[in-house]
């Protein structure tokens, strides 16, 4: 089961509206009240996992390794972002996407992200194992 039947060129998109929730002062990242990088990454990574985790079969997922972008412009409280991913390389487990968002003006942000397909219970073991190993409990 290496490559999924995934195929390059699948893409996915994600839709967000800036709101005071998600910008860059309520994050953290900044001081203005306009759409947040982080916030920016995040649904970037939503619209690859969009692209294909439906298609992986039961029991797997994908998680992000790597994410690279460039921010280009700010969007203001009240405009509607859409972040698109297209799938441009499969190597085994590890995919890797074109990323970009857009508010309603303009590209506002555009990089490569790179995803791993896991098996979810070998992924959730092996993190609760963490936990395990300095002697705590899950919260």
């Amino acid at each position: 089961m290496d490559n999924f039947n995934l195929q390059i060129g699948l893409n996915g998109q994600a839709i967000a509206n800036v709101t005071e929730e998600n910008t860059a002062l309520k994050f953290g990242s900044g001081v203005v009240g306009v759409f947040a990088t982080p916030a920016m990454i995040g649904l970037m990574e939503n619209a690859a996992i969009n692209a294909i985790d439906t298609l992986l079969p039961d029991g797997y997922a994908s998680v992000g390794t790597y994410i690279e972008v460039k921010h280009l412009a700010a969007s203001p409280i009240g405009m509607i972002i859409m972040a698109k991913a297209e799938l441009i390389e499969i190597n085994g487990k590890k995919l890797k996407f074109k990323v970009e968002a857009f508010d309603e003006v303009e590209k506002i942000g555009e990089g490569i992200h790179f995803r791993y397909i896991i098996k979810l219970e070998d992924f959730i073991n092996t993190a609760g194992n963490k936990l395990k190993n300095i002697g705590r409990k899950t919260i």
